[in-house]
Order: C-alpha cells, then sequence, then structure tokens
C-alpha cells in the first residue's frame, strides 16, 4: 500500500492529524515494523472510541426501555 493510501485510511478512520504525522514519519524512516505497531495503537484507539459510544447508547436504551415501562403502567 502506498503511504497517500495508507494516511487516506488512517483519516477515513477518525485518526488525528497528529496520529497521520506519526505514521508518515514512521513511514519515511522506513520503519515498517513500528509503522505496523502504530497501527495497531490507533486501532486499539479507535475500539475504545466505540466502546464508550456503545456504553453510551446502552444507557439510552435503558431510559427507553424504563420509560416505555412507566408510560405502560399508567
Amino acid at each position: 500500500m502506498d503511504l497517500e493510501s495508507a494516511l487516506a485510511g488512517m483519516k477515513d478512520a477518525g485518526c488525528t492529524e497528529e496520529e497521520i504525522r506519526k505514521a508518515r514519519r514512521l513511514h519515511e524512516a522506513g520503519d515498517t515494523d513500528a509503522l505496523l505497531r502504530y497501527f495497531r495503537i490507533c486501532r486499539c484507539s479507535r475500539m475504545e472510541e466505540l466502546h464508550e459510544s456503545q456504553r453510551k447508547v446502552d444507557c439510552l436504551d435503558y431510559l427507553i426501555r424504563q420509560t416505555a415501562k412507566t408510560k405502560t403502567a399508567h
């Protein structure tokens, strides 16, 4: 994969400009192993964001269920 495609993919994945700059530096340094590790770190960060969003959705689902129960009880 060429550098520009990889960086565009990072942007599409929601990576920050700083993360993208760091990936560029690693690529330009020719450190493929470090670049792969960094991609994995970025992936973990996105997964943490996903899990946090899921927790928020779960809270809203709970509120919806509780409100629906209250409505049917009256």
